[in-house]
């Protein structure tokens, strides 16, 4: 529970000549986590109180109380919080209070957690991350990772069954940074993704299941919170729509490629189809689209419009589809970038359809001591 009116303790407590005793880490939040009521109140008044007590603390600490009554208005109604422990909790591994606040203002559920809960989760965590600070920082970003589920029986679980299939303390760490939901599912659910994989890299004659598990999830961890059907899905389009065997699905999958499987299926095929549709009225093949597409798979995430506007951006300025083909790196850099690079190209008198396109990919220090060396 909170510390609400304890925030400040009374040195007489313990006698004048003992106001500077040393307490424990955990003896001190078990104290502040304390919030008595000395008054007799009805139950509404109480709960009043309780609520109001809870906001002022709140405000104190920093906490935006409208955007996290907007993200979670339950935990307000609550009789019992822990906002007080939460507190002191991060400040001993590290955190500030301007993180604490963040965390809070965002995810507000946090301040529900127990001492025992969160000293419990944390352990878990750092049997798999390097530094209290790595944690901090993945809270900092994405503090649902941590505080969504109070499980640890099932975080534990998952921890062991993860590494008994042979994935390494790097690929867990790559998953607890971008897609910790993993360690919220069932062990059996991930034990169905994780024999879909192996049976999977059976099929494709990859007979290192273990290998070929790490490679496709540090490439993409996010599959690992995806149905096999999705997966499935996904991995029989594109081998039967770019026409590939065995051997070069594993290398798109495990390359490249691997991103594009947790996406819905729907948008994979719809964004297919308009690159194709876009490449054949250029003039290109369908082996071209094929060659295209696997050459550059980020080239399914782009929505039809972005995907559109940039080539018709290159076109414009006289550089050739194939001259695209060829350097389809410079489709990562915006259109934005794309359109103000050209006009200074083309202001120095650089022809872009007889010279290298590919410095429009490059970064912006690399590209500016170009221009320099060309007059610009």
């Amino acid at each position: 529970m909170a510390s609400r009116n304890l925030w400040d303790i009374s040195s007489n407590i313990f006698g004048s000549r003992c106001w500077m005793l040393q307490y424990s880490a955990e003896i001190f939040l078990r104290i502040v986590s304390f919030r008595p009521f000395g008054v007799y109140c009805d139950n509404k008044d109480n709960e009043s109180l309780k609520n109001k007590d809870l906001l002022n603390n709140l405000l104190t600490m920093g906490v935006d109380i409208d955007k996290a009554k907007k993200r979670q208005p339950g935990v307000f109604n609550r009789m019992e919080t822990n906002e007080g422990t939460l507190q002191m909790f991060l400040l001993s591994k590290g955190a500030s209070k301007e993180v604490i606040a963040s965390i809070i203002s965002r995810y507000p559920r946090a301040i529900t957690r127990t001492l025992e809960s969160l000293s419990k989760r944390w352990e878990l965590w750092r049997n798999i991350m390097t530094s209290d600070l790595e944690i901090i920082n993945i809270l900092q970003r994405s503090p649902e990772s941590f505080f969504r589920s109070n499980n640890n029986i099932k975080l534990e679980n998952n921890i062991k069954y993860l590494y008994s299939v042979g994935l390494t303390r790097d690929c867990l760490c790559r998953v607890l940074h971008y897609a910790p939901r993993t360690f919220s599912n069932t062990p059996d659910l991930n034990k169905q993704i994780i024999e879909f994989l192996q049976a999977l890299s059976l099929s494709l004659g990859h007979n290192d299941p273990t290998d070929f598990i790490q490679k496709i999830i540090s490439k993409n961890p996010f599959i690992l919170i995806q149905s096999t059907k999705r997966l499935k899905t996904n991995i029989e389009f594109l081998q039967s729509t770019l026409n590939l065997d065995n051997e070069e699905l594993l290398l798109l999958i495990c390359g490249r490629g691997a991103g594009i499987l947790d996406l819905s299926s729907d948008y994979v095929k719809k964004n297919y189809t308009n690159i194709k549709e876009k490449l054949l009225s250029l003039g290109c093949t369908n082996e071209e689209v094929q060659k295209f597409v696997i050459s550059y798979p980020d080239a399914i995430f782009l929505s039809d419009k972005k995907f559109n506007d940039k080539i018709d951006c290159l076109i414009e300025e006289k550089i050739s589809i194939s001259q695209i083909i060829k350097n389809v790196k410079i489709l990562d850099s915006s259109i934005s970038t794309l359109k103000s690079r050209i006009k200074e190209l083309v202001h120095i008198g650089y022809n872009l359809s007889t010279s290298n396109i590919l410095l429009l990919s490059w970064s912006q220090k690399r590209y500016k001591d170009k221009l320099k060396k060309l007059g610009g």
